[in-house]
């Protein structure tokens, strides 16, 4: 007996959300399978969405390498992971303090790295500086700061904290065919395996800058433009180099408007939902674990409206100047009329 055609529809919705779910249960499971015994590296893990990747990546089997510049917090991070969990099945983390900020113990922090398991397979650069400031109120030391941060920490930790000499006689002895098996470095390492993943948790504003973020947008830039570069200058030795881009953290729900909500047209309140709604941290480290199983290079994790912007960016640079320039002076005059 035929069904009825009003019940086809809802069949192939329910259809379609059982393939899905099917789907999303295999690629899951495939995820653990991937990472267990690899060795990662994950910087600022005690940050929002590097705990969520430590917690992915743990119940994966991977053997990770905690990085943070508080021991308190890595202690308790490296507890809220191992409490529950069965070591017949996980590694239990190891803590390295890593800070940014000084950049005169990258050498040393590259070296006890390698330490812990001789290599890495995955290292995901996460740490980050965030600044909303006016450009003449920025100091040249804070513009170093959130540099050091957001673009020498990062590249300093893919190349492995070595000068220009060690590099040099690296690459002779690789060429020469002896390279040994415990060269200093991440990125040496990985040359001499022929394997490797370096991950980049950048922000959108590495490929558009925003107003009030001049520091923090230049920091992305460098580097996002340094590991294009070096995606495509390692790309022979097998090491795959990704980016992901993606809007600001949401790590907490808005709180809640005391009084009467100002009136708002509906097409206002859409794209303000979608400008205020960020990336939830889980979300992000979900989107980790998968680019680094599926090995793509480059992954744009943001909402309509800034891909959008993105668009207008490369066809349209100077409607979008005109619009940045527009909200800048609204939001000059709010602050003269508050």
């Amino acid at each position: 007996m035929a069904l009825p055609s009003v019940m086809v529809l809802p069949l192939l919705v329910v259809v379609a959300a059982g393939l899905y779910y099917i789907y999303n249960e295999v690629m899951q499971f495939m995820s653990k399978s991937l990472v267990c015994n690899k060795v990662v590296v994950i910087t600022d893990a005690v940050s929002g969405v590097g705990t969520e990747c430590a917690h992915l990546f743990h119940k994966g089997g991977a053997r990770l390498i905690l990085c943070g510049s508080s021991w308190d917090k890595l202690e308790s991070l490296f507890n809220y992971l191992t409490d529950d969990a069965d070591p017949r099945e996980t590694f239990a983390p190891k803590l390295v303090i890593l800070d940014f900020s000084d950049m005169d113990s990258m050498e040393d922090v590259v070296a006890e790295v390698l330490e812990c398991y001789g290599c890495v397979d995955v290292l995901i650069c996460n740490s980050s500086m965030k600044l909303k400031a006016l450009v003449q109120s920025v100091s040249l030391q804070l513009d170093r700061n959130v540099m050091d941060i957001n673009y020498f920490g990062p590249s300093t930790l893919a190349k492995g904290g070595l000068d220009s000499a060690t590099i040099s006689l690296m690459l002779f002895f690789y060429l020469m065919l002896i390279c040994p098996n415990n060269v200093a470095g991440v990125l040496p390492t990985m040359i001499s395996r022929r394997s490797g993943h370096i991950m980049l948790i950048n922000s959108i504003q590495g490929r558009l800058a925003v107003p009030f973020r001049s520091s923090y947008a230049a920091s992305k830039h460098a580097a996002q433009a340094f590991f294009d570069c070096l995606r495509a200058e390692v790309e022979d030795y097998g090491i795959v180099v990704s980016t992901i881009s993606h809007t600001f953290i949401n790590a907490s729900e808005s709180p809640p408007v005391e009084g009467p909500a100002p009136k708002q047209n509906p097409l206002a309140a859409f794209i303000t939902s979608l400008l205020t709604r960020g990336v939830r941290p889980s979300v992000l480290a979900s989107e980790i674990m998968q680019t680094v199983n599926r090995k793509r290079k480059e992954v744009v994790l943001a909402h309509p409206i800034p891909r959008v912007a993105l668009y207008l960016r490369s066809l349209l640079p100077s409607f979008l100047f005109a619009v940045l320039a527009a909200g800048v002076k609204d939001s000059v005059l709010d602050e003269k009329m508050q």
